[in-house]
Order: structure tokens, then sequence, then C-alpha cells
């Protein structure tokens, strides 16, 4: 205790040493001059280190789809990734949220939280109308979408810069300032600073969203490596596709996909070249993630060709009307009850009839949404009213009509309640701050926005995910 008035700050050592001379007028003036010139070096301390953070550089690599058990497999040519896990720091395997697909995953490594607090459920927003089939809209502002701050946020909210390539869920975020988006238009900025500057053409932006998806990740590439040149963000999110489509068409661990994997690992090594190229590198935190891991599938569940058959979905020219409905999300699907006066008779009709059909696993009710991490539908309306999860070797498709149950030729899903293995992601971490040779065994990815703010300098708060202090050279 006879230290206590020292640790409150009450009483200092310095205070004990001059508490006796201090009425004296010279030590006064002395002391007042030292007072001043403490001050002045603490706002010069402050302003250096404001100067500081805008010279920081943290780039998300986002490759969508790239499993954690990828990174651990010879087979697989990886020589980028294993040589900056083997200089920086490497996860065993990163942890997504449910559901377990893209923009719920990218927006948790933004936030901090899960699909519960963050509310993006889809690749896109459920819009629900009473009788009719639930839809996905995915071209909605990020306002729209995202219910809580975002690391991109605090860090313009700090003065730092921030820059987007094909991330997902931040369509015309006003706190991005520089962004080539998913879908690029010809008057954007960035768009037309390229266009002017002839590394891509008008008619490129104009027919982008049918042009094959390894062009388009080349063009956002040429993106981001542009942007990191031009503009040289304090925080670039960059994400590629290919890896996802790829596995998506060809199945997990084919040759189609690792193909895909080694392909991304030389996108990477591009991006840090042009870093170094640019003088950039000395300054930059390289994170390289996913958002889920993959799964190969032999049969498919056309939840809704089930709820036709026994007359719970109806089709007449051309128009569907319903009493439920099944959005499906590869290895989970969404049940929406839409005739609400015949809720509580559906309910248990609903369960009883998933719970029986081929391929499903479990039907989760919403008393147990909570500890899946998915929101209560009694506070949010865009969540399901039951969640079906499929069986080992089945995810589920949007069919209307036909087979329930149907085989398929090997294809790739994700989506799958991420308690399974396979869902989970990877996350590498190299360059300034970080720790050489760091071991971080299993992550959240919730961990990623804190530990990206810690790098950046600023601090995010009421959030799920910790930062990643074993990795930082602090």
């Amino acid at each position: 205790m006879k230290h206590s008035f020292l640790e409150r700050g009450r009483i200092t050592p310095t205070s004990l040493v001059v508490a006796p001379f201090v009425k004296h007028p010279i030590v006064l003036f002395i002391g007042y001059v030292f007072f001043l010139a403490a001050f002045g070096v603490e706002l010069c301390a402050k302003q250096s280190n404001s100067s500081s953070l805008k010279n920081r550089i943290v780039i998300v690599i986002s490759l969508d789809g790239f499993p954690a058990y990828a990174l651990d497999d010879p087979q697989i040519p990886l020589p980028t990734l294993r040589r900056l896990a083997t200089e920086g720091a490497k996860a065993v395997a990163m942890v997504p949220v449910n559901p377990t697909v893209t923009w719920p995953n990218h927006t948790a490594m933004v936030t901090g939280v899960n699909a519960a607090k963050h509310s993006v459920l889809y690749n896109g927003l459920a819009i629900r109308s009473a009788g009719a089939p639930v839809r996905v809209e995915p071209w909605l502002d990020k306002t729209e979408l995202v219910k809580v701050p975002t690391v991109y946020d605090l860090a313009h909210k700090a003065g730092l810069t921030t820059a987007e390539v094909d991330w997902v869920a931040i369509q015309n975020a006003k706190t991005i300032t520089w962004s080539f988006a998913e879908r690029p238009k010809p008057d954007g900025s960035i768009e037309r600073q390229m266009i002017s500057e002839g590394l891509i053409a008008k008619e490129d932006v104009i027919g982008f969203a049918k042009a094959p998806i390894t062009w388009r990740d080349d063009i956002w590439l040429k993106a981001g490596l542009y942007i990191l040149r031009k503009h040289q963000p304090n925080l670039m999110l960059f994400h590629l596709l290919n890896t996802d489509s790829v596995q998506h068409r060809y199945g997990a661990r084919s040759l189609a996909s690792n193909t895909a994997l080694a392909y991304a690992d030389s996108r990477v090594q591009v991006i840090l070249d042009t870093l170094k190229e640019n003088g950039l590198l000395e300054r930059s935190t390289i994170l390289i993630v996913s958002d889920h891991g993959f799964k190969t599938v032999k049969r498919t569940i056309s939840a809704n060709a089930l709820l036709r058959q026994k007359e719970l979905l109806r089709e007449e020219n051309g128009k569907i009307t319903c009493d439920a409905y099944v959005v499906p999300e590869g290895g989970t699907a969404m049940v929406y009850i839409t005739n609400e006066a015949r809720k509580g008779e559906l309910t248990n009709k609903l369960k009883e009839m998933f719970a029986n059909l081929e391929g499903i696993s479990r039907v989760i009710a919403p008393t147990e949404f909570a500890q899946f991490g998915y929101p209560d539908p009694k506070d949010n309306a865009r969540m399901a009213d039951m969640v079906l999860a499929a069986k080992d070797g089945y995810s589920f498709s949007g069919g209307t009509q036909g087979e329930v149950v149907k085989d398929v030729d090997g294809t790739g899903s994700h989506g799958f309640l991420n308690t399974e293995p396979e869902m989970n992601a990877i996350f590498v971490a190299w360059g300034r701050g970080i720790r050489k040779g760091t071991q971080l065994g299993t992550i959240r990815n919730v961990d990623v926005a804190p530990t990206i703010a810690a790098l950046l300098g600023i601090e995010m708060t009421g959030i799920d995910g910790k930062t990643l202090t074993k990795m930082l050279i602090q």
C-alpha cells in the first residue's frame, strides 16, 4: 500500500524530490522553461506519430476459396505463400463465420464480428415478399448491407487513405478513397485514370461483367497495382475470384483447382514485385487471407423442388407463388416461411419434411441460431426461419422442378457449417511489423479486422475478434 499514491498519479517520484524547493522564484522559472520544453516535445511526438501512421501501408489480399489444407499440400507449388509464411506469420487454419460464403466472410474480416451482428447473410441482401420467392439483391450500397463500423471506416476517420479492388459489400462506401469495383464503371475515377494512361480500354470496362473470370482477375490485378503505384493507400483491400470459380466448376483438390491456386500464388508475387520496384516494400504489411475453404460434392438437393411436390410452391404462367421458399448457400440452405398465416403449422411440417430428406444432416431451428452465429429472425428480418445443413458429399441447389436429389459430376462447394475443417481458410502475414517465424495455430477470421487496425495504429472496440498480438513487433 505504500506505493498506492504513486501508482494513482497523485504523487510522482519527481515531485518527492523537488517539492521542498518549488517555492523559490528561480526554481519556478526553470521549472516553467522545462515544462514548456517537455510540452513542446510531446506535441512533436504526437505529430511525428501522426506522420508515421500515414507512412504505413497494409495490403489485404483475399484469394477467394483458398482452403487451409491446400497451403500444406506439397503437391501444390506455392513458393511465394510458403516463403512469406516462413519469413512472417502463418495460421494453421482460419475459421470462417457462418454462412461460409464470400460476402459474409469478407465482411467479418473488416468488421471483427459475425453475421449475427454485421447482418450480411448472402452475397447480397435477402428481400422478402409475402407469398413470393426470396431474392438476393447484390448491388446495394454498403450502408444498406453492413450494419456495423468497418476497419476502413475507422481508418478513414483517422485521416488515413483507403482503397478497394473487387472487395464485396462495399459499393459506394464513402470511406473508401479509391475504388475499382467488382463491376467497374467507365466514369469511375480509377477507371478513367487507367483508360487515359492506356492501361485498359473503355470497352474493357463496359463489357467487364461478361468476360471470363481469369480475364477479370487480370484487370483487377492491374487496377490494384495501379492504385498502389499511383496513390499508395494506407489500407488496400484486394480480392481475386478465379480460385473460387475453378473449384466450383472442377471440384476441390482437382488438377484444375490446384493449378488455379498455384496461379494465385504467382499473382501475390507480382504484387510484391510492384511494391519493391516502387520503393514501397519496406513500408508495407501484407496479409494473405481467404474467405472459406472448399469441398467436392457428388449430389445436389433441390429443396424448392420438394416444396413444389408438396404443393407449397406453385408456378403459373412463369410466376412463382409459395408458402415457403429455400435459398441455397452451398452446404447449407435458408428456409423462409412466406405465408405468415400458416407459420405455426408450416414450421413443424417443414422441419419433419426436411429432416427425412436424403442428404440433410440436420435442421437448425431459431433456438440454435446463436450458437452458429446467425441472427434471430425476430430481431433481423433478413434471417430465415430455419437452416438446413447438408451431409458430406451433398450440397443445395436452387432448382424448383425435376428430381429433388440428383448426381452431379464432382463439382466444388462451400457454405457448409464452419465446424467442418474443410471450410477453414488461409492466413499469412508478412512485412513491416510482423514477427518472423510466428506460428499462430488456429485463429478466427474476426481477428483480422482488429489486427489490421493495430497495424495502422488505430483501435477497434466492441467487437468479437482479438488482435493477433503474438505476431506483431511492438
